[in-house]
């Protein structure tokens, strides 16, 4: 006799992106995957006495989303730290901080995230003196959305040892005054690190960014168990909004460790792919660091199967790498790696089958990692390497084709665009030269060539939240010329958050897809997705979660 399903979904616009039924009403799951799909009288009949029933009341069912670029860590830990979103003016932000200081005396330092690049006023530099006017009493620091900058007040710098400068890695800075002390502003994550080591996590959390290494000296069980709990939380926050499945973007053998822990007592709620992170000091030996991950962390649940790397910083604070120098001055940015350097990195991770994932944002940048994914298809011959370019915001026509010419995927954020919906156009517009905007952040254009296109968030830097990055990329703000229309369709855009995802993880015979045989990994929303107004995308939500048959979310 056959087994009865454990849940049964009916009544839904199933968009299950299986060419062979594009669409149904209803599906079955059984022991985590999906066993049946069909009409509501034909999955409805397979139910049993203790079977569960899920109405979804004509809504929208598809696959469910995975988010393939987060910093999950940092993400989870964000959750409980002072957000600054639309905070401007030194007034505001400094009753915001000496409040939120009051309640949380135990903190080492005083630290926010969020912070606007013009948090005190359009065209106003963040230094250590008007910080330390917001809070003069204690070390504060504040992260940017971009997590590419930190701004801290004297008592910060000094207790993290950057008051008078420091060395740090390629591309970072410990931006110095004129004065010959340290201006307040530390860009990259080499300058910064020394802040972070005083939150409350001790920067373990970053870790995986900063320094690819693990923690030194190794945590202590109360330390496992504080990060733990963030990750939990980061987590259900994320299988709140549909997800279940995150590539993350930062990695080390620790991140592995705690996430291994928590699929074996059940916590994990989002299947979870973690790289090995490779820094431009390191030499091509520690690739045996990848084998190992590679080989320790093989479930279903948490796996290593990439390499992550930058190329550059970002257009904000000038330290993207462009072809050309930023308006009004002589700087075209920072390389984070040497072009050389970077191709045999490139070359050595293609050779071992690993998958590599690189930010680039300037157009020069975006040269140069596809120069190195190049490299390594002449060196080691053409492959399904799926290897992907993070961010891709400035692009020269010239490198448009070799998206689909070398088969490398774009990973776009819909939401880091000025036309996203999070970030005012001021900001970026003014870092352009107008003959660079019509391909920046061009996801039409790039989807138009050929090349496959893939979303995410990025988050912490904007919200994981689904809804409001697929209005994002729907219905983006009109802004008009230069900037060109990038506007993408709803199935392409959710295509690009599910199916696509699971392509470019290469698990798309295994998930991304409303199908017997698949895993049961679906989103039911409180919306029929098609039906809204664009506008109004960013209203929808999650109705309820499914990660390998089990519900991780009900609202």
């Amino acid at each position: 006799m056959t087994k009865a399903p454990d849940t049964v979904i009916l009544n839904g616009r199933l968009i299950t992106f299986d060419s062979a039924r594009p669409y149904a009403e209803g599906l079955a799951i059984a022991d985590g995957v999906i066993t049946a799909v069909g009409s509501t009288t034909e999955i409805r009949a397979l139910a049993g006495p203790s079977t569960r029933v899920i109405d979804a009341a004509g809504s929208t069912v598809l696959p469910g989303f995975i988010d393939s670029h987060v910093h999950l860590f940092g993400g989870s830990v964000e959750l409980a730290c002072l957000d600054l979103t639309s905070i401007k003016g030194e007034a505001q932000l400094t009753e915001v901080v000496r409040d939120w200081a009051k309640w949380n005396t135990d903190d080492q330092l005083v630290f926010a995230v969020q912070a606007d690049y013009a948090i005190l006023g359009d065209g106003i530099k963040t230094t250590r003196q008007a910080l330390d006017r917001v809070l003069p009493d204690r070390p504060f620091a504040m992260y940017a959305p971009d997590h590419h900058t930190v701004w801290a007040n004297t008592a910060a710098l000094e207790a993290a040892g950057l008051l008078h400068g420091a060395e740090v890695e390629a591309g970072a800075q410990v931006v110095m005054g004129s004065d010959g002390l340290a201006s307040g502003e530390l860009q990259e994550p080499s300058a910064y690190a020394p802040v972070l080591r005083m939150t409350r996590h001790a920067g373990r959390d970053m870790m995986g960014l900063v320094t690819g290494a693990d923690p030194v000296p190794p945590a202590t069980l109360t330390e496992r168990t504080l990060d733990k709990a963030a990750l939990e939380r980061g987590l259900k926050h994320c299988a709140s909004h549909g997800i279940t499945g995150l590539h993350n973007m930062d990695g080390n053998f620790y991140q592995l460790e705690l996430l291994s822990e928590m699929e074996r007592d059940g916590t994990l709620l989002c299947r979870t792919e973690v790289p090995f992170h490779y820094k431009s000091p390191d030499p091509l030996d520690r690739f045996s660091e990848a084998q190992e991950m590679r080989q320790r962390f093989n479930s279903d649940m948490v796996w290593c199967n990439r390499v992550k790397m930058f190329m550059d910083g970002v257009v904000e604070s000038g330290t993207a790498l462009m072809l050309q120098p930023y308006p009004g001055t002589d700087h075209i940015g920072d390389a984070v790696f040497e072009a050389e350097h970077f191709n045999q990195a490139c070359i050595r991770a293609d050779a071992m089958g690993l998958q590599i994932a690189t930010h680039a944002i300037g157009d020069l940048a975006v040269r140069r990692t596809l120069d190195g994914y190049e490299a390594a298809r002449r060196t080691n011959g053409a492959r399904d390497s799926r290897h992907r370019i993070e961010h891709i915001e400035v692009l020269h026509p010239d490198d448009l084709p070799r998206f689909k010419d070398l088969g490398v995927v774009a990973s776009i954020q819909p939401g880091h665009a000025p036309f996203g919906g999070y970030f005012p156009p001021s900001g970026v517009g003014a870092m352009l030269h107008d003959a660079q905007i019509p391909l920046s952040y061009a996801w039409a254009d790039i989807r138009n060539s050929g090349a496959k296109v893939i979303f995410s968030t990025d988050w912490p830097v904007i919200p994981v939240d689904v809804m409001p990055t697929i209005k994002g990329a729907v219905a983006p703000l009109k802004l008009g010329a230069p900037w060109r229309d990038q506007s993408q369709s709803l199935l392409d855009t959710l295509e690009s958050y599910t199916a696509g995802n699971a392509w470019v993880e290469f698990n798309e015979t295994r998930k991304g897809k409303l199908k017997p045989g698949m895993m049961a990994d679906i989103a039911v929303m409180d919306h029929n997705l098609e039906t809204m107004d664009p506008e109004t995308l960013n209203q929808a939500r999650a109705a309820f979660t499914f990660c390998a048959g089990r519900m991780t979310w009900q609202a």
